[in-house]
């Protein structure tokens, strides 16, 4: 099945529409590999739509029928994507490679020549999507905050090919 998947920029009056689309895919593809999950909900709920709110130039949409139904975000000032989130129910589908595949393009016009991201170790479904499509695995690190049982996440990376030549030249 295809979806008829549209790309645009986010805008301000969805922020908690894209803050709940990461909630709802991070509480089901993340939440179960972290430790003391329970007292996380709250905490990332708040982390996620405040980096929606702060990250909003840098975030494009995915539409499906009028609806959004996943987003990603790059970082200010260098090529690393911090967030990719497809609502669970469209996983799968296209969607997520979409939106990565939109957001390599726009890095690699503003003149990048690889992308970096990261992901949880645990997380082998994410880890292999990214894999597939032209990603390598840099370095495994270690994060958490102190007193608690640290998470193993994974470094990634896409060496990506910029057109540097006259425009006239590209057919």
């Amino acid at each position: 099945m295809s979806l008829n998947t549209h790309i645009r920029k986010a805008l301000a009056v969805e922020i908690e529409t894209l803050a709940d689309i990461a909630y709802v895919a991070w509480e089901r593809d993340l939440l179960p590999f972290l430790n003391g999950a329970a007292t996380l909900r709250a905490a990332e709920r708040n982390r996620l739509s405040a980096a929606v709110r702060d990250g909003l130039e840098r975030i494009i949409v995915a539409e499906v029928d009028g609806v959004a139904v996943g987003w990603c975000q790059r970082s200010r000032g260098r090529a690393y994507i911090p967030f990719l989130f497809v609502t669970p129910l469209l996983q799968n589908q296209g969607v997520g490679s979409s939106l990565l595949r939109r957001m390599e393009s726009m890095l690699e016009l503003e003149g990048a020549d690889r992308i970096q991201l990261d992901t949880l170790a645990d997380n082998v479904r994410a880890v292999n999507f990214y894999q597939h499509h032209g990603y390598q695995i840099l370095a495994l690190k270690s994060e958490g905050q102190p007193g608690r049982e640290a998470q193993m996440s994974v470094r990634l990376e896409k060496r990506l090919d910029p057109w540097h030549g006259p425009i006239d030249d590209i057919e």
